[in-house]
């Protein structure tokens, strides 16, 4: 079941509460001996909404009308909401042996004697607020693995081997919407690519002449 939330999130002022910088988090992963990525289980659905705004997000069915009582997707403000939640309960740890993005959590620890201890530190905040796990997106006590979008190891970063072959299985781009799609999937690998910018140049330039024609 989809509900229509866009006359809701029109109405509704824009929190501006930020989330972090993808970037920073992921290289902050360097070095790390041992790694663990933990999902939230229907994150949104963990934040109840308060009694009073529950009648603005009602549905009717064939069976009558109902209401969420817990924060649904699709609202304009529930990634920055969820994003402050994590934030406030993980405080003491956040930097030091946990990084989160929304509702991905990665432990990490400098030395793989700690980790477990880092564990143990991370499910007492997790078990304190009664948040849960998707055990089939979680990974334990690894050297590696993918974090929003990026392979992460010990060594460094990594480029994320599903976003290369996404580019290399790509058909010539034909019309100026593969070609933005093509924009798209190598801006993402361009922190790996020597002098990405560069050699991207002439593409650029040929793409915004034509979405200035057609426009």
């Amino acid at each position: 079941m989809h509900i229509d939330f866009r006359d809701l999130n029109k109405a509704c002022p824009k929190d501006f509460y930020p989330l972090s910088r993808i970037d920073q988090l992921v290289d902050s992963t360097s070095g790390c001996e041992l790694l663990s990525m933990m999902d939230a289980s229907q994150g949104y659905h963990q934040i109840m909404l308060a009694l009073e705004d529950r009648k603005k997000v009602n549905f009717i069915t064939s069976e009558g009308t109902f209401c969420y009582v817990a924060m649904p997707f699709g609202l304009k403000n529930a990634g920055a909401t969820y994003q402050r939640l994590v934030d406030k309960i993980f405080h003491p740890q956040i930097g030091r042996n946990i990084e989160v993005f929304v509702d991905d959590m990665l432990v990490k620890s400098k030395k793989a004697e700690e980790h477990v201890k880092d564990l143990e530190e991370t499910f007492s905040i997790l078990r304190k607020y009664k948040l849960k796990l998707n055990s089939a997106k979680c990974a334990f006590g690894v050297q590696g693995g993918r974090f929003l979008g990026f392979m992460v190891t010990q060594r460094g970063i990594e480029a994320n081997p599903l976003k290369i072959k996404a580019i290399i299985d790509m058909k010539a781009p034909t019309c100026l919407n593969e070609a933005q799609r093509l924009t798209g999937r190598t801006a993402a690998l361009s922190r790996f690519i020597s002098k990405s910018a560069e050699k991207s140049l002439s593409f650029f330039k040929t793409l915004n002449a034509n979405l200035l024609l057609k426009n």
